[in-house]
């Protein structure tokens, strides 16, 4: 009879998360996030039958797309409701994990930790399923199957993060430590997916532009700093993650002190030193280091006496509560939303456009307009970032290039191509990417005219349109 009181209450504990955490989703069914737009944008190419990286620019790892596949790359509510699920399934790993350690109270906890910080943090991380977020359910399954010494299901799953985000040689080193000595089943579950998705992009030869567009382009990404201190950058938001995840710190702290698991002590500082990696310490690059504190952090808090442990969450947990609560009731004020919003326009001034068979291309970085059109794009190229060599996290107020070889090639092959409506999504927030800042493109940009125009964008159409193909 325990037992089913106690399956009955952990169900209804998971099902509160999973309507919390569906809620605070469903808030932002009419907008798109940076993070997801791109994926998207491809994986709706990929729906029509284009090859990745072959057919369709992305400078991500493979299985970041196919993700979207599994529910049709929908937006709206669907999209959602996904992102929903996937945190959900993220709780229920961290959940397991915990019960398999020490007992079922330190995986509630360490789910709980896990829902509370998958909604109240910052939006533009916890919300796209973008690479990093997308890793933290292979990381979780990794270390569940590592804690059970089932080495080769671990492998399996660390191959899988890899090739959402290739921080997953991180969750892999991770694993190494905990799987010991088991490492060949381990090295053979990671290379079983790797392999079969090698074998699909050499057998559609989309191999070379992948190394292109995958590691070289990322690795030249990582080499150039963002900001003029990249460590006080650090050190600045370092502290701001640790302000608002205080309760992770103080109990794993308490976990380390108390029980001196080396293993859990090198999860962490392994983990920390992905997010260092690039120097870049965006919010969702902490997500490589949620678990390996969230889980630690249940065992602490439970080791101590329950005041002071409800003391130590209530007076912690508000402020991420507080910070971040409220801005899922005023979605049109927010600033990092009116890229969006402006998105949305002009994509409907394009449909407004568009005939039957029409043609788009999006100058800048604004792939959500793909998404929002359904237009058939003109060229392999969803961004402008192969064509300036200029990184999209830094176009709109830099133009320092950090790619040079291929760029040229790219506008060519542009210049070659007629869009029917082509969007200008830069050149109003930085003159020296404009499209006519290039020899390649004017002479093509001279073919088109002015139809409209956005706060941010300028819409162009051609000027003696070829009939379209249905």
């Amino acid at each position: 009879m325990s037992n089913i009181l106690g399956d009955l209450r952990r169900f209804l504990y998971f099902s509160i998360i999973f309507v919390i955490v569906l809620a605070a989703h469903l808030a932002h069914r009419g907008v798109l996030w940076e993070g997801e737009v791109l994926p998207l944008a491809v994986a709706l190419q990929m729906k029509h039958g284009a090859v990745i990286y072959r057919d369709a620019w992305f400078d991500k790892p493979p299985l970041v797309p196919a993700v979207y596949l599994l529910w049709g790359a929908a937006i709206g509510p669907v999209l959602r409701i996904a992102g929903a699920v996937y945190a959900l399934l993220a709780c229920l790993l961290a959940w397991a994990i915990g019960e398999r350690l020490w007992g079922k109270r330190e995986g509630d906890i360490a789910a709980g930790f896990l829902a509370f910080f998958l909604t109240f943090d910052t939006h533009s991380a916890v919300l796209p399923l973008a690479a990093d977020l997308l890793l933290l359910v292979p990381h979780l399954a990794a270390v569940l199957f590592a804690v059970r010494r089932q080495a080769f299901r671990c492998g399996i799953a660390t191959g899988i993060g890899f090739l959402l985000n290739a921080k997953g040689v991180v969750v892999l080193a991770v694993c190494a430590a905990f799987c010991w000595p088991l490492l060949l089943p381990l090295l053979a579950g990671f290379c079983t997916p790797v392999a079969v998705v090698l074998a699909y992009l050499a057998g559609t030869g989309a191999m070379t532009p992948y190394l292109d567009q995958a590691w070289r382009w990322p690795a030249l990404y990582a080499n150039s700093p963002l900001v003029a201190d990249p460590v006080r950058n650090g050190l600045l938001r370092t502290a701001n993650w640790f302000g608002f995840h205080a309760v992770l710190g103080v109990g794993a702290a308490i976990f380390w002190w108390r029980e001196r698991h080396w293993r859990f002590l090198l999860w962490a500082a392994v983990c920390f030193a992905g997010v260092v990696l690039g120097w870049r310490f965006f919010p969702r690059y902490f997500f490589l280091l949620l678990p390996a504190l969230a889980i630690p952090a249940a065992r602490g808090l439970t080791s101590i006496r329950p005041r002071v442990a409800v003391a130590v969450a209530i007076v912690t947990l508000a402020i991420p509560l507080v910070r971040f609560g409220p801005r899922y009731a005023s979605l049109s004020g927010w600033n990092d939303l009116a890229m969006d919003r402006d998105s949305q326009e002009a994509s409907k001034l394009a449909l407004d456009l568009a005939r039957p068979g029409s043609t788009l291309y999006v100058w800048g970085y604004r792939p959500e307009i793909f998404v929002y059109t359904g237009l058939r794009p003109a060229t392999r190229y969803l961004d402008s970032q192969a064509l300036t060599g200029v990184p999209a996290d830094r176009h709109l107020t830099q133009s320092t290039v950090v790619l040079t070889a291929g760029t040229h090639e790219a506008r060519e092959e542009l210049a070659h191509s007629r869009p029917d409506i082509v969007i200008d999504g830069l050149s109003l927030f930085n003159p020296a990417l404009s499209m006519d800042h290039y020899a390649e493109l004017r002479p093509w940009l001279a073919g088109y005219r002015e139809v409209g125009r956005t706060r941010s964008t300028v819409i162009y159409a051609l000027r003696s349109p070829t009939p379209a193909t249905p």
